[in-house]
């Protein structure tokens, strides 16, 4: 049972991603990439593996090579500090396409749940100051709603949402570790040659 005003993890990413349609989602390490396969495997997930602090950079070269498609980055709070630079490099190229949801429950879960800085480093006001069109919290099953209709359609720039989770640590979903696989089915996906 989550925390007091704090949503269930797994639960706010399926809903997040309940009207994905044609959203490409790009997974950051650990449990992002769990919640997301949990919610249902896609040929559209591009799952990272061992890539701590690059998932948002993936996404951005993602929306770019792809602008007529969402793009979504499913990401973690130790993560996405770990590539605070990102967000500048995203807030300034402005892609219309992107969108990064991190999943903030304030702990490093991946190395045994000690605090991470985000209870006093606000992730929002980081965007915002890096230009983002859009950065906000959201809290409620109502917010997340909102957020997974808006998902398919553009915006005036990037857009970053902070989904406040419980610092559970649910069992892991895990997808194909096998890269050359995930790599491949995606690119079938975009209807791109394989190799």
């Amino acid at each position: 049972m989550p925390e007091q005003g704090l949503l269930d993890r797994r639960e706010a990413v399926a809903a997040l991603l309940a009207e994905r349609g044609d959203l490409l989602v790009v997974t950051g390490l650990g449990s992002p990439t769990y919640d997301v396969h949990a919610a249902g495997d896609h040929d559209g997930n591009f799952y990272l593996w061992g890539a701590m602090g690059g998932a948002a950079l993936v996404g951005l070269g993602l929306a770019q090579a792809q602008p007529g498609r969402p793009v979504l980055v499913v990401t973690g709070d130790g993560e996405q500090l770990m590539g605070l630079g990102a967000l500048a490099t995203i807030g300034v190229a402005r892609p219309r396409n992107l969108t990064i949801a991190v999943l903030d429950n304030q702990h490093y879960a991946e190395t045994g749940m000690q605090a991470s800085h985000t209870a006093s480093v606000d992730l929002v006001g980081i965007a915002e100051a890096c230009g983002f069109a859009e950065a906000r919290t959201l809290r409620t099953a109502d917010q997340i709603a909102a957020a997974s209709a808006s998902l398919g359609r553009p915006a005036e720039g990037p857009r970053l949402l902070v989904v406040r989770i419980s610092p559970e640590n649910p069992p892991r979903s895990l997808p194909s570790r096998d890269a050359v696989h995930v790599k491949n089915r995606f690119r079938a996906h975009l209807g791109l040659p394989q190799g």
